[in-house]
């Protein structure tokens, strides 16, 4: 059987679905469960709900909600009827309890991810980390399974590979672009390049502007702040962003998100595994990890919740402890050439 067919023969004794994504999610994200949605939907599932935790806070993936009609729920209003739903599913994550709202003792059903990670069990697992998309994982079952594509999915799924791949620039695999040829036809263009106008909130570009000017540069590998904000995304954002600047292959962003301090980080320099850099520098402090070349992750405040009133002393005060872990991981000192 193909890995279409045994998902499927689990969906098949399925009364009622809930596709959990992970916190804030994505355009990977959420086409990943708005495939899952259909082809649970194909197989005469009765219920299908998605839900997430966290925020929907990038203007682009509000627009790409909005735009294509995507019905999710905060896991906060499903309270505790989660487990009144007779299967449950992980797309884009694979871990309970781990990037996700979602209570860690509640055991998922299906898995389908592209990252790398702690393996888990459940009935149905399907976790490619040679793909450079859920989505792309998700192109092929719906080929596989010969389900029609409507031009909301078809375009949902086009976004959300360029997305995941930056436009094809970092690091696709031949599947992206055969993914992207799949669908391409049922897409619905005008709604793709609305949603490409929809990148930056006012809020998300006073964010670049803060890591902007605190920039600090050691060799190839740069750190940046971008202060206090509301916007989780703003940071991965920023990151990429700052990666465009000449001589620069490695950045790392952080910034104080609610209650904790949020890390992403990007590297384009194939001799540098992000994932590994941060697990190294900040794995003991908090959750953190990811890909080759993009991770990212949180640190909770503990004590200093409290103090988060004065934002720049709080920040002042852990920016340095940031860097110098940072740095470390990449085994550079003070003394590597900066601009």
């Amino acid at each position: 059987m193909s890995r279409a067919a045994d998902l499927v023969s689990v969906l098949e004794s399925t009364s009622s679905l809930a596709i959990v994504c992970h916190d804030n999610p994505d355009p990977d994200c959420l086409a990943s469960a708005i495939a899952l949605e259909a082809i649970a939907e194909e197989h005469d599932v009765d219920e299908v709900t998605i839900t997430y935790g966290g925020e929907i806070s990038h203007q682009q993936n509000r627009a790409f909600v909005n735009m294509l009609a995507v019905d999710v729920q905060p896991i906060e209003e499903l309270d505790g009827d989660i487990d009144e739903f007779t299967t449950i599913a992980f797309v884009d994550h694979t871990v309970p309890g781990s990037n996700t709202a979602l209570d860690p003792d509640i055991e998922p059903d299906i898995i389908v991810d592209h990252h790398p990670g702690e393996a888990v069990e459940a009935p149905f697992v399907d976790v490619r980390t040679e793909y450079g998309a859920t989505a792309t994982i998700f192109v092929e079952y719906l080929d596989s399974l010969d389900i029609d594509l409507t031009n909301r999915l078809a375009s949902a799924l086009l976004f959300a590979v360029h997305r995941e791949r930056l436009d094809f620039v970092r690091d696709p695999t031949r599947r992206e672009y055969e993914a992207a040829l799949t669908v391409y036809p049922d897409a619905e263009l005008d709604v793709l390049e609305q949603l490409y106008g929809s990148a930056f909130s006012p809020g998300t570009l006073d964010a670049i502007g803060r890591a902007i000017a605190t920039r600090d540069r050691r060799g190839s590998s740069m750190i940046a702040s971008v202060g206090k904000t509301g916007e989780t995304d703003a940071l991965p954002q920023a990151a990429d962003y700052l990666l465009n600047l000449e001589g620069v292959d490695t950045v790392l962003v952080y910034g104080i998100v609610g209650d904790a301090i949020r890390i992403s980080g990007r590297s384009i320099d194939p001799r540098i595994n992000m994932g590994e850099t941060l697990t190294e520098g900040f794995g003991e402090l908090g959750s953190v990890g990811g890909h080759h070349d993009m991770a990212g992750g949180h640190i909770g405040l503990g004590i200093f919740a409290d103090e988060q009133g004065d934002a720049n002393e709080l920040l002042a005060f852990v920016s340095g402890r940031i860097a110098q872990r940072f740095f470390d991981a990449l085994n550079l000192d003070e003394s590597s050439p900066s601009t």
